[in-house]
C-alpha cells in the first residue's frame, strides 16, 4: 500500500456523467461514491458533467477548489487521459490512474503490447476497418469484435465457430475496430488496491458477459473467492498486480481474465485492465474490498487519502 502524507482531505468533488456511452454507469457510480464519502466524513459536492466532453468542468472545479477530485467518470474523456490531463493542469489531486496509464489502458491494442512485453498472457488480435469486418471474416471464427477504446462491453460482437456470415456491425461502431481471438472458459476478475490484489471473483452468467449482464439486476452472479485451483488463483493475483504495474496504474484497478480449465495454467488469459472500475457497493472491486474487511466508506477514504500522496 502507498504511504500517507501529512495532508488530510476535507472537501471532495465527485465527477460523474460525462459524454461517453457509459454515462449512466458513471452517474450510478458517482452517486454511490458521494454518499459513501459523506458517511466517511467528507464535505462532498457532486459535479455532473454534460455530454459535451466536459463543458465547464474547469470553471466548476476552479470555483469549488476541492482538496481532492474523486473521478467517477467512465469511458471516453473520463478514463482515457483527457480529464486526468485537465486535473493535472489545474494541480488538483485526483483518484485512480494518471494521464499515461489511463490512456494506455483505454487503448486495448497498445495496452496489450505493454502487457505482452511484461510477460503476461494476452490474446491475439488485430485492428481492421469496420466495413471489411462486415464484408468478410478477417479472422477464423470464433472471434470477438469490439471498439478499441470503450469499456463495459459496449459494442461487443461474438462470432461463433462455424458462423457462415461475418458480423453485421451497427452504424454506431467506429470506423476501425479490434478483432480478437475468442477465449472460451470461465470469467474471472481481480481488483488491485495500491500494490495489493484483493481476491479472485468468478463472474457467472447464462451467456455472454455483456452490458446487461454487468449492470441489470440478476444479470450475473459473483462467486468470491472463485472456486478454482490454487495455482490459478495465485496466477490471477500475480498477473493482476503485474498488469497494474506494467501500465503504471495508481489507486484502484481491476483486471479481467478468461480461464479454459481444460488447459490448466496455459488456458488463462488476461483480457484487459480497467482503471476506472464500477464503483457501486455491489460492483466487483468494492465487493472484493468488503471481502477482505474494507467496507465501502473505508474504501472511498483510502482512495481519497491515497490521491493526496502523489
Amino acid at each position: 500500500m502507498a504511504g500517507r502524507s501529512s495532508r488530510t482531505a476535507h472537501t471532495v468533488a465527485v465527477l460523474m456523467g460525462g459524454p461517453s456511452a457509459e454515462r449512466e454507469v458513471s452517474l450510478s457510480s458517482g452517486r454511490e461514491c458521494a454518499a459513501a464519502l459523506r458517511v466517511a466524513g467528507y464535505d462532498v459536492t457532486e459535479v455532473i458533467l454534460g455530454k459535451d466532453r466536459g463543458g465547464d468542468v474547469v470553471a466548476e472545479l476552479s470555483k469549488l477548489a476541492p482538496d481532492v477530485v474523486f473521478n467517477a467518470l467512465h469511458g471516453r474523456f473520463g478514463e482515457d487521459g483527457c480529464v486526468q490531463g485537465i486535473l493535472e493542469w489545474m494541480d488538483l489531486p485526483y483518484t485512480h490512474s494518471g494521464v499515461l496509464a489511463s490512456a494506455l489502458a483505454m487503448d486495448k491494442t497498445r495496452s496489450k503490447l505493454a502487457l505482452r512485453e511484461a510477460g503476461l498472457p494476452v490474446l491475439e488480435s488485430l485492428i481492421a476497418d469496420a466495413d471489411e469486418v462486415r464484408s468478410r471474416h478477417v479472422m477464423q471464427p470464433p472471434y470477438v469484435v469490439k471498439p478499441n477504446d470503450e469499456g463495459s462491453s459496449v459494442g461487443v460482437y461474438l462470432i461463433h465457430d462455424g458462423a457462415n456470415q461475418p458480423p453485421q456491425l451497427s452504424d454506431a461502431m467506429p470506423a476501425r475496430v479490434m478483432v480478437e481471438t475468442y477465449a472460451p472458459g470461465r470469467e474471472m476478475t481481480v481488483a488491485v488496491l495500491g500494490d495489493r490484489a484483493l481476491g479472485v471473483t468468478e463472474i457467472i452468467t447464462d451467456g455472454w458477459y455483456d452490458y446487461d449482464a454487468k449492470y441489470k439486476p440478476g444479470g450475473s452472479r459473483h462467486e468470491i473467492p472463485a472456486n478454482i485451483p490454487a495455482e490459478i488463483t495465485e496466477a490471477c493475483l500475480d498477473y493482476a498486480v503485474r498488469a497494474h504495474q506494467a501500465l503504471g496504474c495508481k489507486g484502484l484497478s481491476r483486471t479481467d481474465f478468461r480461464w479454459d480449465e481444460t488447459r490448466g495454467l496455459a488456458g488463462l488469459f488476461l483480457l484487459e485492465v480497467n482503471t476506472q472500475p464500477g464503483m457501486t457497493p455491489t460492483s466487483l472491486a468494492p465487493e472484493q474490498a468488503a471481502k477482505v474487511g474494507i467496507d465501502f466508506p473505508a474504501l472511498m477514504r483510502w482512495m481519497v487519502e491515497d490521491a493526496l500522496c502523489r
